[in-house]
């Protein structure tokens, strides 16, 4: 004997454009990065037409565009963003043309330097640091995430370049771009380092002066000797400005009550592991 049931017998179904509108909202701040990394390889595309970009270059840069992609993904998932922001697609635009730079980079070793495509991207990457600040003052979007992005797209620009100028100039120049990650690791063993420093816009005009230099360096726009004078200064207050920021945190450290210090101390493995994940998901 067959049964009729009524509709509350029946087990729901969700519609398929209520899932679909859910699935697109959570998509929404993803949708970013993901231009982004077809846009990097846009830019291998460019610079093989142009340049004839080779294996190694393509390897690099399409390295750099899936990780920077993954790593943006995770930390938006890890904030729990629900947009991109104005601001960060600034910065998105500017890791782009770094993406560009390392693929140069990478693929010019032992052979000719496409000089003048290199110094292109490198100073639009400069210039559009600026920007990405600037929009997010005025669009009231800055986060902890934006600064952080940020803060890793000019290092590893600074890092690249230095790369590229220590072949002519000498190995010296990568402590240029290897102090910032020196400073970061050591910050894992002595938790003193980690705390937030002032604000101060010196230390910002320094790490600009970095990409400057090196750019004016790596141009060949001037004679080796005064390249190596200009970066040699350009170094000299890239040190000075770490220099004060690790004094500020030992006395600051310094100051605090003993009881504040003996509970960092207890507490230094879980803050490792908290900085670690920080870190890998790009969010400060």
């Amino acid at each position: 004997m067959t049964t009729l049931r009524s509709h509350a017998d029946v087990p729901f179904r969700y519609a398929p454009s209520v899932a679909f509108g859910d699935w697109y909202v959570a998509f929404a701040p993803y949708r970013v990065p993901t231009v982004g990394l077809f846009a990097q390889f846009a830019v291998l595309g460019a610079l093989a037409s142009t340049m004839g970009l080779g294996v190694v270059g393509w390897l690099a840069g399409g390295a750099y565009g899936v990780a920077l992609w993954a790593l943006l993904c995770r930390a938006l998932h890890r904030t729990r963003a629900r947009v991109f922001g104005p601001a960060n697609a600034v910065t998105l635009t500017r890791a782009t043309f770094v993406g560009g730079v390392a693929a140069i980079v990478a693929d010019t070793a032992g052979r000719a330097v496409p000089v003048a495509a290199l110094a292109v991207l490198a100073s639009v990457a400069l210039l559009l640091d600026a920007a990405d600040g600037f929009v997010a003052r005025r669009t009231g979007s800055s986060t902890a995430l934006g600064a952080r992005f940020d803060m890793e797209v000019d290092a590893f620009l600074i890092l690249v370049l230095s790369v590229f100028v220590a072949q002519f100039l000498g190995g010296w120049v990568l402590a240029i771009g290897a102090l910032r990650y020196v400073f970061v690791a050591a910050s894992w063993v002595m938790i003193w380092l980690r705390a937030a420093l002032p604000v101060k816009y010196s230390r910002k005009t320094v790490a600009a002066l970095q990409g400057v230099a090196l750019v004016v360096a790596g141009s060949g726009l001037l004679p080796g000797r005064v390249s190596v004078i200009v970066v040699a200064v350009s170094m000299a207050a890239l040190f000075w400005s770490f220099g004060r920021d690790v004094a500020w945190l030992w006395s600051s450290a310094q100051l605090r009550p003993l009881d504040d210090r003996i509970g960092e101390l207890e507490a230094a493995p879980v803050q490792r592991r908290d900085a670690l994940r920080e870190r890998t998901a790009l969010a400060g």
